[in-house]
């Protein structure tokens, strides 16, 4: 059995842990909404850098990086729209960026059990490294849980444990 890589553990519980893909969705839904809209109020403007919407979705990748390097829109409708995208655009990719990251390490906060289970798969991993005795102690150690959580769940026979 071919054991996975560390990185691809790490993006499989980034994707499914955390806000990441829905917030990135949302956030190429609106870079192509917003490009749309400053196309259509710049389109045909005179000395507006938007020509063409290749211009626009250009237009709306450099705006919300904050880098000012976006050709500045000519009409305040299309101000306006530049500055809704700025802030929500901004707002989302930065936000996204810090969520994914709390999410994912306040993930074993949040889960113990989880965390319990990760720890127990890893060192189950390690079995070929202990020696008799220490295998003899595990053995002991897990006969000893086994034995105890069949007592707790014949104390309380209907609490799910």
């Amino acid at each position: 059995m071919v054991k996975p890589s560390r990185a691809k553990i790490f993006v499989k519980d980034v994707l499914k842990q955390t806000p990441f893909l829905k917030a990135v969705f949302l956030l190429v839904a609106l870079w192509f909404g917003f490009s749309v809209a400053m196309f259509f109020a710049e389109s045909g403007v005179n000395g507006s850098g938007i020509i063409t919407f290749g211009d626009a979705l250009y237009w709306a990748i450099a705006a919300f990086s904050t880098a000012g390097i976006a050709p500045v829109p000519v009409l305040g409708v299309s101000k306006l729209i530049g500055g809704i995208w700025i802030v929500l655009g901004s707002a989302l990719f930065f936000g996204t960026i810090v969520a994914t990251i709390t999410a994912y390490f306040m993930r074993p906060l949040q889960r113990p059990g989880k965390q319990i289970i990760d720890i127990i798969e890893y060192n189950l991993e390690q079995l070929d490294a202990l020696s008799i005795e220490e295998l003899d102690l595990l053995r002991e150690t897990v006969d000893g849980l086994i034995s105890h959580m069949e007592y707790l769940k014949e104390r309380h026979p209907n609490n799910k444990m």
